[in-house]
């Protein structure tokens, strides 16, 4: 039993000491994303503050800083949501109105000072800690879903990367939580004696996450840039039903569009966007966005990569070109991304379509 808390003991070490650094490291980078950085940094100095349970009861022997670590639990998710809407939006800012987040907080650190942790504020924590859990996990999956409807509407590049990062954390997220509840379900039932074991494997799921996030920070940048907070769904800014009816004037804007997709071929520009493309066409963006959407039945990201790949299919034929070389000269930036599109379009990858036309 020593040896597997001692086992326990040295993964918290090692996690809080992961955390602090990875904190560092956001908070000092260079990026044009201050507010995204620094919301994660703070969400992880956050969880590396609770996590020092796992390792040091002297934090026991002060009530009042006792208090303040497991009030501290509360700020956890509110960060996380935080953190996800910065790194949805690059121009997400922190305003007053936000600092709502903080009251559980703030109300729990003081009934845990003034009341010495009774036994009803106990009882009313871990209920709140659980409401709590369910409303900013459906909040962050709203946000997500949002985020990936203007993503489509609006973006050709590889942002894509963003919203499998977000859903990959908070899944993780959940993963773990699970285990926490599972736990205490254990510690109020006859089987406490296995509670060492679930302790050991949140320790380990806590340590593979936290090594996850260190590693996506370093080696994969983009994934801290973001859409326009400004930009609002298709279906929100219309109301009301849309006839998919063509109009005269309609239907001379598709023909000028493509018209101006297949002589300019803005679609080789990786960070073409609605609005870029709309001010190259001279077509009302919202015009634009409706003929995209609703009658040619395409987001707008699925319009432009039908014609990337499309240039791709034709440059694949010209053995000289590495597909690399192909992948840059059709607008993509990213290797999987690019594989994923043309495999979309096509039912076959790259490499498999060169061989079957040369």
């Amino acid at each position: 039993m020593e040896g597997k808390i001692e086992f326990i003991e040295s993964i918290g070490k090692i996690v809080v000491f992961t955390m602090l650094l990875l904190s560092v490291f956001l908070f000092t980078v260079k990026t044009k994303n201050k507010v995204s950085n620094r919301l994660f940094g703070i969400y992880l100095l956050v969880i590396a503050f609770d996590l020092t349970g796992l390792f040091s009861g002297k934090i026991l022997e002060y009530p009042n800083l006792n208090a303040l670590k497991v009030a501290s639990s509360l700020l956890q998710l509110p960060l996380f949501y935080l953190y996800v809407l910065s790194a949805c939006y690059s121009n997400f800012k922190i305003i007053i109105k936000h600092s709502i987040h903080g009251l559980l907080f703030v109300l729990f650190w003081v009934l845990f000072v003034v009341t010495k942790f009774s036994n009803w504020v106990t009882i009313l924590y871990e209920i709140v800690v659980e409401l709590q859990f369910i409303g900013y996990i459906m909040a962050v999956f709203i946000a997500l879903k949002k985020y990936k409807t203007i993503y489509l509407e609006n973006y050709s590049s590889t942002k894509a990367i963003i919203y499998k990062w977000l859903f990959n954390i908070t899944l993780f997220s959940c993963i773990a939580h699970s285990f926490v509840v599972f736990r205490w379900y254990l510690a109020n039932s006859t089987f406490q004696e296995y509670l060492i074991y679930v302790n050991i494997l949140i320790s380990i799921s806590v340590l593979l996450i936290t090594v996850y996030f260190a590693l996506s920070a370093l080696y994969k940048p983009e994934i801290f840039t973001g859409i326009n907070i400004n930009i609002e769904p298709l279906a929100s800014q219309q109301k009301g039903a849309i006839s998919k009816k063509i109009t005269t004037s309609e239907n001379d804007a598709l023909l000028k569009l493509e018209k101006f997709m297949n002589s300019e071929k803005p679609y080789l520009d990786f960070e073409l966007t609605l609005q870029k493309l709309a001010t190259q066409i001279d077509i009302p963006e919202k015009s634009l966005s409706l003929l995209i959407n609703r009658h040619l039945d395409k987001h707008f990201f699925d319009f432009i990569n039908s014609y990337r790949i499309e240039e791709a299919k034709h440059l694949l034929r010209n053995e000289t070109l590495t597909i690399q070389q192909i992948m840059y000269e059709v607008g993509f930036n990213s290797k999987s991304s690019f594989n994923t599109a043309f495999k979309k379009h096509t039912s076959e990858t790259p490499s498999n379509f060169r061989k079957s036309v040369n």
